[in-house]
């Protein structure tokens, strides 16, 4: 679909790289030319997937970084780091955290484990890689006429409507979707663009273990979806590398678009359906999510 030079000369980093949505964008964009680093508090995760596509892509200069980026200091240091070593064109914000509960049912701790991670982690995460660029800027090592770096940042379908059962998310996912618009204003003069992709129900392990518990990946989109069937990891990896492509339409700012075959659209793309579930049924899922929780802190 692109020519293989496409995104050569960029640098990105992908937030929650080494597993699901942000390995399969970063993997893709090794293979378009660009080189990429990865982030996420699971190190070893992140050096695995990495020693894979070192052998893939032997030409590709590939950082890994163990760190969370729900801690504002390490995030600086991190990016300190990265601007130190040959600086950056572009950011994903990718890393996340859902499971579905009844909003009545959650700590503080519970909320805080989402919003810390989508809301301020990938807010410290873009302040500290803006500062930078904004400097540059400034020092007349960006100037008009040369590449936009870019920001984008994943969201849900269900920023404009909510979502029942995922409160934490949909807020955080909200604040996102608003972020890269109010950005997108604020920080174009200096080179910069923002935009948000909204992908509908595309299974991984996590995100099927924690939202679907009990179902097959895919059974949902494949029972409600109008185009009956989920979405391809493929898919994802296109839109991501055209949004991301430096040069190629860089007037594209400030918008979220979103993926789903048309599921938001039919039926708001949410969890309003779990209204049905008995108290069994979500014991059974907290059941599920818990087993998921013990096994992705085994691999810290």
């Amino acid at each position: 679909m692109f020519e293989q030079s496409l995104m050569a000369g960029q640098r990105i980093l992908v937030t929650g790289g080494g597993t699901g949505l942000g390995k399969a964008m970063a993997e893709r964009f090794l293979a378009l030319g660009a080189d990429v680093a990865i982030c996420g508090r699971r190190k070893a995760v992140c050096d695995a997937t990495a020693e894979a596509w070192r052998a893939q892509f032997p030409d590709r200069r590939i950082d890994t970084f163990g760190v969370d980026i729900r801690i504002a200091q390490n995030v600086q240091q991190m990016v300190e780091a990265l601007f130190d070593g040959g600086g950056l064109s572009g950011l994903v914000n990718n890393a996340a955290g859902n499971f579905i509960a009844p909003t009545e049912s959650l700590s503080p701790r519970a909320f805080d484990a989402i919003a810390n991670i989508v809301f301020h982690g990938s807010f410290y995460v873009t302040q500290a890689i803006g500062q930078r660029w904004i400097a540059q800027a400034k020092a007349g090592q960006w100037q008009v006429g040369q590449p936009y770096r870019s920001v984008m940042s994943i969201i849900t379908t269900w920023v404009d409507n909510g979502s029942p059962y995922v409160v934490p998310s949909a807020m955080s996912k909200a604040g996102l979707d608003v972020m890269t618009k109010s950005l997108a204003v604020e920080w174009a003069p200096f080179g910069i663009r923002l935009n948000a992709l909204g992908p509908g129900e595309i299974p991984t392990e996590g995100m099927s273990k924690r939202l679907n518990p009990g179902e097959l990946p895919g059974e949902r989109s494949r029972r409600n979806n109008p185009m009956a069937r989920e979405g391809k990891m493929g898919e994802l990896q296109n839109l991501a590398c055209f949004l991301m492509a430096g040069g190629q339409c860089d007037w594209l700012t400030g918008q979220s678009i979103m993926m789903d075959g048309g599921n938001s659209l039919a039926n708001g793309g949410n969890f309003y359906e779990l209204r049905q579930w008995s108290d069994a049924d979500w014991r059974s899922a907290r059941e599920r999510i818990e087993t998921q929780n013990q096994k992705d802190k085994a691999q810290r």
